[in-house]
């Protein structure tokens, strides 16, 4: 099989590939794995091609859209933060890049499945408790209405026969190593990842605010799980709400406490930040994934499940 990932020198890009060349169950051997980012692919492997370019340029894209390939996870994307501050950016790369790519699909002479890394950001307005599928896109930022422009592309370029695309609409990943990303969702990892590295960090949204998020590991898995389910099961609705854990700040610092002590739980402090606020809590809590998981993707038992994973591939860590 040969993948095309764009994003691949990020935090799930690379994971991605990882998992991709590690032979998943159902999926044809890979091959050959297109890594496209601005800076090359940190997995090393003769397999891995790096390809470094803007997806905003159309030349580029054009030439990294070659005839074998099977299947374009595509998650590289201005985030949420620097959408919201960099107008342009945002639509230029989370739109017109999305397009491009989509554009380098139509001149295949077979449809490639295209898998579109969403998010709970396309959702705004007054929503229910729990989010269906179906419900109307009302997303209240600029990265959210580009992603929910974008699922709307992929249907459309589905439908006639361009690609066959699955719109994931993941939720925040969590809990992810290294440093904060422009995400205004970042602080959901920052929480727990800094407390744990020695370093105070910060609860800029209300105690009790319901957060809908998944483990780097199962956010990988589904997005992996995404290219092997058939066109015929996706009945022509082609935008999912993907399996997710519904749970609080507050009951994150108590599985914080719980496993790594009071000493850790007190490097978290509590400071309203109405910028994030007025973003963040906007987002669904909780989104009804009951056809995501008929159709085989899965989601986390518990954010302790979440954080004894953190645990363990930071010890695994150099």
């Amino acid at each position: 099989m040969h993948a095309l990932v764009t994003g691949a020198a990020g935090f799930l890009g690379t994971r991605l590939i990882e998992t991709l060349l590690s032979g998943p169950v159902d999926l044809p051997d890979i091959i050959r794995v297109a890594a496209v980012d601005l800076t090359p692919c940190p997995v090393r492997d003769a397999r891995v091609v790096c390809l470094t370019g803007s997806i905003v340029d159309r030349s580029f894209v054009r030439s990294i859209v070659e005839a074998d390939v099977d299947v374009i996870f595509h998650l590289a994307a201005v985030l949420s933060g620097q959408a919201e501050a960099d107008f342009d950016a945002g639509m230029q790369v989370n739109v017109d890049g999305s397009r491009g790519l989509l554009d380098g699909c139509r001149r295949l002479r077979k449809a490639p499945r295209f898998v579109f890394a969403s998010t709970v950001a396309v959702f705004g307005g007054a929503l229910p408790r729990v989010v269906p599928e179906d419900i109307a896109l009302r997303p209240e930022t600029s990265y959210g209405a580009e992603k929910a422009i974008v699922e709307l592309l992929v249907s459309e370029y589905t439908r006639r026969g361009f690609i066959d695309g699955i719109s994931c609409r993941l939720a925040t990943v969590a809990i992810r190593p290294g440093l904060p990303s422009s995400a205004l969702s970042s602080f959901v990892s920052g929480i727990i990842r800094e407390p744990f590295a020695g370093l105070e960090s910060v609860c800029p949204v209300p105690l009790d605010t319901p957060l809908w998020i998944s483990s780097p590991s199962a956010v990988t898995h589904n997005l992996v799980h995404a290219a092997r389910v058939p066109a015929a099961a996706l009945d022509n609705r082609r935008a999912l709400n993907l399996p997710g854990l519904s749970v609080t700040p507050a009951e994150m610092l108590e599985s914080l406490e719980r496993i790594g002590g009071p000493a850790t739980r007190s490097r978290v402090r509590y400071e309203l930040d109405r910028r994030v606020m007025a973003v963040v809590c906007g987002w669904p809590g909780a989104l009804d994934a009951t056809r995501a998981l008929a159709l085989g993707f899965n989601g986390d038992p518990d954010f302790d499940a979440v954080l004894h994973q953190f645990m363990q591939e930071r010890r695994r860590s150099p």
